[in-house]
C-alpha cells in the first residue's frame, strides 16, 4: 500500500503515531499503535483517538477522488463502539459509498490487529473549491 499522496502532515497526525495509506482511489486506511497516550484514565483507547483516526482516513480516501484546487471538509462523523481496545494496533478501513457533486459518503470499519471489529461508522463530507 502505498502512503497516501499529497495528503499532508500536521501535529495530531504526529502525535498520534496516524499512519494513512491509500488503498485504492475512494479507499484508504489508517493505523495507529496502542500507547500510552491514546488511552484514558479507564486504559482503553479514548474515543477522540478514534474519531481523529477515521476523520483523518475519510478526508484522504474523498481527497483521492478529487481533482486539483478541490479540497473536502468534514460535515459530520459518527462512531459506534463495538468493544474497548486496549493494546495491539487500531486499523480504520475507510471507504466511500457515494460522491455526488459536492457531498461525499463514506463508511468505517475499525478493527484490531486479530481482525476483531473494535468501531464502525459513517461520515459526510464537504467538496469545496479553492
Amino acid at each position: 500500500m502505498a502512503t497516501a499522496p499529497n495528503y499532508g502532515d500536521f501535529a495530531l497526525k504526529r502525535f498520534l503515531g496516524l499512519n494513512i495509506e491509500q488503498v485504492a482511489s475512494g479507499r484508504a486506511r489508517a493505523q495507529i499503535t496502542i500507547a500510552d497516550e491514546h488511552r484514558n484514565p479507564n486504559g482503553v483507547v479514548h474515543g477522540a483517538v478514534y474519531f481523529a483516526m477515521v476523520d483523518t482516513a475519510m478526508g484522504a480516501a474523498t481527497m483521492s477522488l478529487l481533482s486539483d484546487g478541490r479540497f473536502c471538509t468534514s460535515v459530520e462523523v459518527q462512531l459506534r463502539f463495538i468493544r474497548p481496545a486496549a493494546n495491539g494496533v487500531l486499523i480504520a478501513d475507510i471507504s466511500v459509498v457515494k460522491m455526488g457533486r459536492s457531498v461525499v459518503h463514506l463508511e468505517a470499519r475499525v478493527h484490531d490487529g486479530d481482525e476483531r471489529l473494535i468501531a464502525t461508522g459513517g461520515g459526510t463530507f464537504a467538496i469545496v473549491e479553492s
